[in-house]
């Protein structure tokens, strides 16, 4: 996690590539309701904020 990164919008492989994990693992916790992802669909594609991504894992759902 790096808070000194721009905080734009970024697509699943940067988010894979942020939480060093595989695109299909970013998939997965779309799909999964419980995971609360911070994911946002903007036309076909998900989209995140890393600053969203690093409040979900620093609340603990990224384990679920």
């Amino acid at each position: 996690m790096d808070t000194g990164r721009n905080d734009g919008w970024i697509g699943i492989d940067e988010a894979a590539e942020y939480l060093d994990v595989n695109k299909d693992t970013i998939r997965n916790w779309i799909k999964k309701a419980e995971s609360e992802i911070p994911a946002h669909k903007v036309g076909k594609q998900w989209k995140f904020k890393r600053s969203e991504l690093d409040a979900w894992i620093l609340s603990g759902k990224s384990s679920i």
